[in-house]
Formats: C-alpha cells, structure tokens, sequence
C-alpha cells in the first residue's frame, strides 16, 4: 500500500512540473490566437506586455513563467468606427 501511494505522489509531483514550465509568450499569443479564430473571433489584438504594467485590457494568459502577460483587445471595424462618430 506504502508503495502504490508513493508512486501514486512521484506521478502527481512530476505531472505538475509541466504547468509550470516557462511557455515563451510568442508561442502562448500564438495558440490564442488560433483558438479565437477557430471560435469565429475577428478583429482583436494579442498584445505581450511585462507582469507588472498597468493595462486595462484583458489578461487571456501569463508567459515566460509569470513575468510576462497576454492582453486581448477587441479592434472595432472601420464602418463601427465611422458610425459611431456620427
């Protein structure tokens, strides 16, 4: 039984080293990217921008282990843009 829990901890640790292994951010905006436009999103921007800045985007994910961040910005269309400057 000691032996089944012990191996059964040993997985668990090492599962966990993956989510926390340092993504780098390119790759991370990158697979973002590719799941909003597989669900039909259009006109946004993915910006990569330090931890500690202040933004008032979105954060859609970390990167580079923690010391990066991922902004979603949605762009409005020209046509939005010019009817709402009526």
């Amino acid at each position: 039984m000691k032996t089944v829990l012990t191996l059964l901890a040993v997985a668990l640790f090492l599962s966990t080293g993956a989510a926390w292994a340092r993504k780098p951010c390119d790759e991370l905006r990158q697979e973002i990217a590719a799941g909003l436009d597989a669900k039909g999103v259009r006109q946004y921007s993915l910006t990569v921008i330090a931890k500690d800045a202040a933004d008032e985007r979105k954060t859609v994910g970390t990167c580079n282990g923690g010391t990066g961040r991922i902004v979603y910005e949605r762009q409005t269309p020209a046509v939005e843009a010019a009817v709402a400057k009526r």
